[in-house]
Order: C-alpha cells, then sequence, then structure tokens
C-alpha cells in the first residue's frame, strides 16, 4: 500500500500499541510522533478532538492526495483510508 500513515500518541497509550501492533502485522509503514515531546502535534491533536490531546490520532494521506484524520481508529478503518 502506497499513501502515507502518521500516528499521534504516548508512551502509555494501550489503544497506539494495540494499532500500531496491527499496522506492524500488516506491513502498514507509519510514522509515529510523541506529543507528549512535540507541543506542534499536540496542537494538531487537540485541533482534531475538539480540545483533546486524545490519541491515537492517525492521519492518513491516501496515494490519490485524500487526507483523513481518525480518533482511535480500527485497523480496518486505516486501510480503508489508505484505499481511498
Amino acid at each position: 500500500m502506497s499513501g502515507t500513515v502518521t500516528m499521534y500518541s504516548t508512551t502509555w497509550c494501550g489503544y497506539c500499541r494495540r494499532l500500531k501492533g496491527q499496522m506492524d502485522r500488516e506491513g502498514i509503514a507509519y510514522s509515529e510522533v510523541n506529543i507528549e515531546h512535540d507541543p506542534e502535534s499536540a496542537s494538531f491533536v487537540e485541533q482534531a478532538n475538539g480540545g483533546n490531546q486524545t490519541v491515537p490520532t492517525v492521519l492518513v494521506i491516501a496515494p490519490s492526495g485524500e487526507e483523513a484524520v481518525m480518533t482511535n481508529p480500527s485497523l480496518a478503518q486505516v486501510k480503508e483510508a489508505l484505499a481511498a
């Protein structure tokens, strides 16, 4: 699959660990940004989640250029966004 996946996460987030493991098993490449160490990314997550720092927040840019921002998505949702 082409396209890009960026996961905004924290070190303590169990949902983040689960989704990373699922994407690793499926061979989906992603970049991870820890919002506790990057204030700019924390602001992005807050804007995407009504002022809350909810993780995982995932930004997918499909090969078509279509962007999707999802909060705590399933693996199926990530794959669907990559296919758009």
